[in-house]
């Protein structure tokens, strides 16, 4: 585990999941067919209970002012801080090690209540899974 450092809020864009996690793969479709991959951009899964069930997001980053307003996509902040993380490589060949991963995560001391679980995609095979500290 370790921890990582995000030094300025993070203003995404993103689409709801009609479900999860059944939902969560046609959100990142959606999320991708509005927004195509680049490497100059950073993407996101953020998740938390919200009125019990857990709700799910795909998520971009924010490019330029007024973007998701463009895409008529709704925004939310990840703030910045310290989060405690771990990796997972080729996460597409073990889809379930994601769950495991954060369920070690906030299984740790010390979280930020209102924070999410957060999975940021490195690139189109690895991923960070993080949950935000309290400071």
């Amino acid at each position: 585990m370790e921890t990582i450092t995000i030094d300025q809020d993070i203003k995404v864009m993103y689409i709801a999941a009609t479900s999860f996690p059944d939902g969560v793969l046609a959100a990142h479709q959606q999320l991708h067919a509005l927004i195509p991959y680049s490497d100059d951009r950073r993407y996101f899964g953020i998740s938390r209970p919200e009125n019990g069930p857990i709700a799910y997001k795909a998520a971009a980053e924010e490019m330029e002012t007024g973007e998701a307003e463009k895409l008529n996509l709704k925004t939310l902040t990840l703030k910045k801080g310290k989060y405690i993380s771990l990796t997972i490589k080729d996460f597409m060949k073990d889809i379930p090690a994601i769950q495991k991963a954060f369920n070690v995560l906030i299984a740790q001391l010390g979280l930020d209540p209102e924070g999410y679980c957060v999975e940021e995609y490195i690139d189109q095979k690895d991923m960070i899974c993080m949950v935000r500290l309290a400071n």
